[in-house]
């Protein structure tokens, strides 16, 4: 290869590290692994023969070459994406699916994502439960998703893509007149002996019961059997009331009629919310949901765990906190 065939996508890469100066910062702006995209700028030093940026432990800097090839870098991107614009038809709507018809985070990264690009149709779905809704990602049906990634089958987790986006605190929902609905806090140990529903015997819902196995796990709380699969609020709802279980839910989940919802504590669980797309899949409507993620991010401090939480063995920091 030579400088006549630079794959732009070296100089994308090299732009954001040259903007950046932080090898991390560019990663993430670039949604990618921070060692591909150190593999893909030693790939264009290799190809250019040149060394492009000076690096230390605490500094990274552009050499005189790296600088002399900035405006160049600049100006191939810049015509590169105008050719794209210039041949490329309007995007098709990008399918997000929420999973419920209500107030979740999910929700919330949509609606800024369609205030930051107001151009791109970005449809909600609404498929319950992430099992599901990332089998129709793979088949190309459904674009996006949210849920626990790290729940999903290794085999259909291998055809996607997934970044964290929050630890949402779990909560319990109960009927309004059950022993644990007058505290305002419900610690795990008061759950011993109860069975609390977590969507048992539901295929679209198998990463959401695995999460609650884990947590009930030696805590004498057992998972609730399957009870009629019911759409919608009104649906699970009337079901609710009818096998009178408690119910494993995020603290955000939607308010139910003749129920309390109750912040669970003493260890104060953590569901690790992920978005979930197809790998290799390109859509501006997805870079919009990866920028709204983090600035809600940022602004929220979703990723913070706090002392006395539990998160799933999968994602528990080890001792170096990796």
């Amino acid at each position: 290869m030579t400088a006549r065939d630079v794959d732009p996508r070296l100089l994308r890469g090299f732009l954001a590290v040259a903007e950046e100066l932080h090898f991390s910062r560019a990663a993430a702006r670039l949604y990618v692994a921070q060692q591909a995209l150190s593999r893909d700028v030693r790939r264009l030093e290799q190809t250019l023969g040149t060394p492009l940026f000076l690096r230390t432990t605490r500094t990274v800097e552009l050499t005189p070459d790296g600088e002399r090839l900035l405006p160049h870098a600049r100006d191939v991107l810049r015509a590169h994406e105008e050719l794209a614009a210039a041949f490329a038809g309007p995007p098709r709507a990008l399918l997000v699916d929420m999973n419920t018809d209500g107030p979740s985070t999910g929700r919330r990264v949509l609606e800024r994502a369609r205030e930051l690009a107001p151009g791109c149709e970005l449809m909600a779905r609404f498929e319950s439960g992430l099992t599901h809704a990332a089998g129709e990602i793979a088949a190309g049906r459904l674009d996006v998703s949210f849920g626990y990634a790290a729940g999903l089958a290794p085999a259909l987790r291998a055809r996607l893509d997934h970044r964290p986006v929050r630890h949402e605190p779990l909560a319990v929902l109960l009927p309004e007149d059950h022993p644990l609905a007058a505290l305002d806090r419900v610690p795990l140990a008061a759950l011993a002996g109860e069975s609390v529903y977590a969507g048992a015997g539901n295929p679209r819902t198998l990463e959401w019961t695995g999460l609650a196995r884990e947590l009930f796990a030696g805590r004498g709380i057992a998972v609730a059997p399957p009870a009629p699969v019911a759409m919608g609020k009104e649906e699970f709802g009337r079901v609710m009331a009818k096998t009178r279980n408690p119910v494993l839910a995020t603290v955000g989940f939607l308010d139910m009629p003749g129920s309390v919802k109750r912040p669970l504590v003493d260890p104060a669980p953590l569901s690790p919310l992920a978005m979930v797309w197809r790998k290799g899949f390109d859509h501006p409507g997805l870079d919009a949901l990866h920028r709204a993620v983090t600035e809600l991010q940022n602004a929220g401090g979703w990723l913070e765990v706090p002392p006395d939480s539990w998160l799933p063995q999968a994602l528990t920091p080890g001792p170096d906190g990796g």
